[in-house]
């Protein structure tokens, strides 16, 4: 990837255009105009009545849905089929291997992949449109990096109507334009990105192998210990036998609200909310493990001393009464002096005498825990749990040494986690980068 980057060069002449200055020796096509001369090569789904839910089949003629479409990948969990016989009277929506399909709705609109080669061909659903690409002037990759680009998206989302989620016919996207460079051009371009898309998913790879690697260490270590030769049956189920079970709250300081919840909804309302002051964390903050830094909203200092027993601090563990999961839990940061809880979290403030904090919350955060909590939960559509269900869950426990030990382990693999996904993010700003300066001709490569 590094000697393709490196082959970049400057010193272009430039021309102006509808969509913006390019290179002198690049065009300007319509959408509609990259596509092959055969039937139906631009053409958008079935109508909604024509392929209804009664059309559906265990096996036929494979649908593709929006939720295949990715945002440049395509996405295979989602599987349902059709009849052979009802995708041929829908021909004219069929779309086939190496066709990119389109997605005239949000969320993004326009993304598009392309179709994969497990089967010899698919049908459209309704929101889908097919681009079959003229392959003797255009590069089907790099056409694809070109649909998903963040200038033509843009220009997407400004002819899409919606007001809550936008949508965009077939007409326009038929008619937006889009900076088309020489084939040998379109082809290294490609190639560049795809490398760079490759390592993203070398790296996705990684960190999936390594959150099941975790996903093991958990399950054995929480449950098995480390180096236990004799167990016991509990309440909890099979443990060592010199670990003990205790209640949730056992674990907890003992100093004043070091279990406590959030304030009442009526004591925490929008207009208590400030530009700056006391940061309130809410259920959006508690990731699975992982404090979720994204979402920041304050109240004043004055609200926060009135709710004094709401406050957390950093080093507390919180955890979330409602789904999704339920009672998940991340530890509090020292980006601040002090918090102040939402009305969903609860306060688990660790007596570190006796207790490992990190050892805590990998254990509220299991697979044993997180059943536990599920099934003393209440809700039909989402699930919660109440503060005085949680304290009373069992919870089992180590000597203090070995709580340290396990806590280790586990941290070291989420260590290994954040350092790919870190790698990660670095390598899709890369491409983001990449994307707009080779696709709009701001740098040209070498071929």
């Amino acid at each position: 990837m590094a000697e393709q980057v490196s082959s970049l060069k400057t010193g272009i002449k430039y021309k102006d255009t509808p969509i913006g200055k390019i290179p002198v020796d690049w065009e300007v096509k319509r959408l509609e105009d990259t596509a092959s001369n055969e039937k139906y090569s631009f053409t958008g789904g079935p109508f909604g009545s024509d392929l209804k839910e009664d059309s559906y089949t265990d096996d036929g003629v494979r649908v593709i849905q929006l939720q295949n479409i990715g945002d440049g990948k395509f996405l295979n969990e989602y599987k349902i089929f059709t009849s052979e016989e009802k995708a041929g009277q829908l021909k004219n929506c069929n779309i086939y291997p190496g066709d990119i399909i389109i997605a005239k709705m949000a969320d993004p609109v326009a993304r598009a992949c392309i179709i994969p080669d497990e089967d010899k061909r698919y049908l459209m659903a309704s929101d889908g449109i097919r681009l079959s690409i003229n392959k003797e002037k255009y590069d089907v990759n790099f056409m694809l990096y070109a649909i998903n680009s963040p200038n033509f998206r843009k220009n997407a989302e400004s002819h899409s109507t919606g007001s809550t989620r936008l949508r965009i016919g077939l007409t326009e996207l038929r008619n937006l334009l889009i900076a088309i460079p020489p084939l040998k051009d379109q082809k290294k371009i490609a190639e560049i990105l795809t490398t760079v898309d490759e390592a993203i998913e070398k790296t996705a790879q990684v960190i999936e192998t390594t959150k099941e690697v975790k996903k093991g260490l958990m399950q054995k270590l929480l449950t098995r210990g480390i180096g236990h030769k004799k167990f016991k049956e509990t309440e909890i189920g099979e443990i060592p036998e010199k670990w003990e079970v205790k209640k949730l709250i056992d674990t907890a300081s003992g100093e004043k609200y070091s279990f406590t919840g959030g304030p009442f909804g009526s004591d925490l309302k929008e207009d208590s909310y400030t530009d700056r002051g006391i940061r309130i964390i809410q259920l959006q903050n508690i990731g699975d493990g992982k404090f979720l830094d994204e979402y920041k909203i304050f109240t004043s200092e004055e609200k926060a001393n009135q709710l004094k027993n709401c406050n957390i601090y950093p080093g507390d563990v919180m955890i979330a009464k409602m789904a999704d999961p339920v009672a998940r839990a991340c530890i509090i940061p020292d980006a601040e002096k002090r918090y102040l809880m939402a009305s969903d979290g609860i306060r688990l403030s660790v007596n570190k005498n006796e207790y490992d904090v990190k050892f805590v919350l990998y254990a509220i955060n299991s697979p044993r825990f997180r059943k536990n909590a599920e099934k003393h939960g209440t809700g039909t559509t989402r699930l919660g749990i109440g503060l005085t269900e949680l304290k009373n869950l069992p919870i089992g426990i180590p000597p203090l040494e070995e709580q340290k030990q396990i806590a280790e382990i586990l941290s070291s693999a989420d260590e290994g986690i954040e350092k790919e996904m870190n790698h990660r993010e670095q390598l899709e700003a890369l491409k983001k980068g990449l994307m707009q300066a080779l696709l709009t001709g701001k740098i040209r490569v070498s071929v």
